[in-house]
């Protein structure tokens, strides 16, 4: 085979490598688009939502993983109010957390104190609050402050199939990158927060009731007076 018919074959080759290249790419992002166009239906209609929460915080460098277990109450962010985000653990220990806007308040019975910071910034049990967080976010918000891969279909725990979604900063955050798992509905069951260092929160949502009445009372937490305030 002379040298121009070996070139001829190889450019071909290359061009359809390229075409599939391309067409899965497409493909990848019309998928992509209509998970984030789900996403934003499911936002809009959220009006609130209870359920069972799972946290896994796993430390890479000892390859150790802390499992707490607990539930959790939320209410959107709308004109007149911030979002609403109560998490009360059960398991290990009982701790419950308020979430208002990006300030947290964390309370700790067995310890009679209650730690006061940014959501943003928890690195212990209040960290599910910033994990959650990204449950919430609207189709502009993801679209503007991150960019957005499709990584494919996945089941998380309890067999239920969702797509996963990659999150990388477009600007300098506190973590690396985070990643969802959405179902079909749109909703978004699990969150991932890799951080610099890479240690890992993972926050799985299961037992979803969507919509039902909470007062938004039940986000002020009821600790008695004499517990110590702590500033994280």
């Amino acid at each position: 085979m002379n040298r121009s018919i070996c070139l001829g074959l190889m450019t071909i080759g290359l061009g359809i490598f390229l075409s599939s290249v391309n067409v899965s790419e497409a493909r990848a992002q019309n998928v992509l688009g209509e998970i984030l166009k789900r996403m934003d239906m499911n936002n809009k209609s959220l009006q609130s939502l209870k359920a069972d929460v799972t946290m896994e915080k796993h430390n890479p460098q000892l390859d150790t993983t802390d499992t707490t277990i607990g539930s959790t109450s939320y209410l959107p962010k709308t004109a007149k109010r911030a979002n609403y985000v109560r998490i009360d653990w059960t398991r290990p220990v009982e701790e419950h957390i308020a979430v208002i806007g990006d300030d947290y308040e964390l309370w700790r019975p067995r310890l009679n104190q209650v730690i006061v910071g940014n959501a943003s910034k928890a690195k212990n049990s209040a960290s599910a609050g910033g994990a959650l967080a990204f449950m919430s976010m609207s189709k502009e918000q993801l679209k503007t402050n991150y960019n957005v891969v499709y990584l494919g279909e996945e089941q998380i725990s309890g067999g239920t199939k969702t797509w996963h979604l990659q999150l990388t900063p477009k600007a300098a955050m506190s973590y690396k990158t985070a990643e969802l798992w959405v179902d079909g509905d749109g909703m978004p069951l699990q969150a991932k927060v890799i951080e610099q260092n890479n240690d890992t929160t993972t926050v799985l949502l299961s037992n979803i009731q969507k919509n039902i009445t909470l007062n938004a009372s039940i986000f002020k937490l009821d600790y008695p007076k004499s517990v110590k305030k702590i500033k994280a």
